[in-house]
């Protein structure tokens, strides 16, 4: 049997290392391109694959009613290799998939660098990709290099779209005052690894939330470059200053809502407002303020984030930050299978393609590498169900959303076909799960049939 040639994959984040997975698995060689360390970007801070550059989490494991949760499994039965790695580095996290992430991104590596059919390249690829490249992954992600991002703009006619997203700060557990904090996740759900006590909980009174507010919204916030001062950001990751500047009690109806909670110190009445600290890496030495992403300057988020209760002596391993993200307006550009319509010798993977989220990431990543190694080795490959997450979300890319509106999103059940209207509330929530595993099942079937 003759080898098939190879395809080249630029960009080793979640997108491109599951894309390069999926493609060696099926017995297709890669050459994967990562810039890292030659070139670093705003956000990165190694040179391994599937780096987590803000959150440690996967968000909600629930695959029984819940659609982040429901990607997972079906990731899962699709040998994702992202998923893989991240269940074996998984931390306590209440009902979310968080892990370890030098673990994670660790393992990955060693998962890629060893696979004999797939060949790393530490390099830039600056511009379109050579023409005797006749297979290419493009996932960059949303750091594509500058010189990239405006050859693919050129080559289009089409103007990508731009957002800014941001990084949460991490503090030490040790130099938390659990006199005043606690651990308690709500609702006291245990989730993948945990006991149901995954989260430090930091409890506001009244009167110090009121301080909280006017802190983020008075403190003083890092300049924008030029380039950044008309990017819009993306609804999904605001900045916490920019939720606050929204009124006043914003943050108790967002990431600081109380519910679910009873602060042990003060049993007797519900907290005002709460901040839940995740746990980021495997020792639980470190801990993540979720939903804490943000614009501050540095001394002023040590400044403003030791007003939290249980964070007056708080010492943190890395403040927050805040980056460009740039993605394609898919809808217009690509088609069914991520191709660019104008060359399809070039597919997309990953946010750039204008999903939102790790896990929707690597999805993406996981079914352009299925698509990519069906076309080289002569095989049809259909799109799965779009009663599936992933179907779902290939739809909302490649033509389900509105290409003048198309904004970033994470993969939710109002992406999916509606089931029975008489089916109601959580039950509903199970419909479509139950049908989008059951609708999975029969595709891979089909995949597997093809592939023999």
């Amino acid at each position: 049997m003759t080898t098939p040639r190879p395809v080249h994959v630029i960009g080793g984040g979640l997108a491109g290392s599951e894309a390069a997975w999926q493609l060696a698995s099926a017995g297709v060689p890669v050459v994967l391109h990562e810039m890292r360390p030659v070139r670093a970007t705003e956000a990165h801070h190694t040179d391994r694959f599937a780096e987590l550059v803000c959150s440690n989490s996967f968000r909600s494991d629930d695959a029984e009613y819940n659609a982040v949760g429901l990607l997972h499994e079906e990731m899962r039965r699709c040998n994702s290799l992202i998923l893989r790695c991240a269940d074996a580095h998984k931390v306590p996290a209440g009902g979310a998939l968080a892990m370890d992430r030098d673990g994670f991104a660790g393992a990955v590596t060693e998962a890629l660098s060893t696979h004999p059919l797939i060949t790393i390249v530490r390099e830039e690829v600056a511009g379109l990709p050579p023409e005797d490249w006749d297979s290419v992954i493009v996932a960059t992600g949303p750091l594509t290099s500058p010189a990239l991002a405006e050859a693919v703009r050129a080559f289009t006619g089409e103007e990508s779209l731009a957002f800014f997203d941001a990084i949460a700060p991490i503090v030490y557990l040790e130099s938390i005052d659990l006199s005043k904090a606690w651990f308690q996740s709500r609702y006291d759900k245990p989730g993948p690894g945990g006991t149901g006590k995954d989260y430090i909980n930091c409890a506001f009174e009244k009167d110090e939330y009121r301080a909280f507010i006017d802190a983020l919204v008075t403190g003083e916030k890092a300049d924008f470059k030029d380039w950044e001062k008309t990017t819009p950001y993306f609804e999904g990751c605001l900045p916490i200053e920019v939720m606050a500047e929204r009124g006043v009690d914003t943050l108790r109806y967002g990431p600081m809502k109380p519910v679910g909670l009873t602060n042990p110190h003060k049993p007797e009445r519900r907290p005002y407002a709460v901040v839940q600290l995740r746990q980021d890496n495997a020792l639980g030495t470190l801990y993540n303020l979720v939903g804490f992403q943000t614009k501050l300057k540095h001394a002023e988020q040590v400044r403003i984030f030791r007003m939290i209760p249980g964070l007056g002596k708080a010492e943190f391993a890395r403040l927050g930050g805040m980056h460009r993200n740039t993605f394609l307006n898919s809808p217009r550009l690509l088609d069914r299978t991520l191709r660019l319509k104008a060359q399809p010798r070039l597919r997309f993977a990953g946010q750039v393609t204008g999903c939102e989220g790790y896990v929707e990431s690597a999805a993406v990543g996981l079914l352009s590498g299925l698509f990519t190694a069906a076309e080289r080795l002569g095989r049809q490959q259909p799109p799965p169900p779009v009663t599936t997450a992933l179907g779902a979300l290939l739809g909302h890319i490649t033509g389900g959303a509105e290409a003048e509106t198309f904004q970033p999103m994470n993969v939710n059940f109002g992406l999916f076909p509606p089931v029975d209207d008489r089916i109601r509330g959580r039950e509903r929530k199970r419909a479509y799960t139950q049908r989008a595993l059951e609708d999975l099942a029969g595709w891979l079937n089909t995949e597997s049939a093809s592939a023999q």
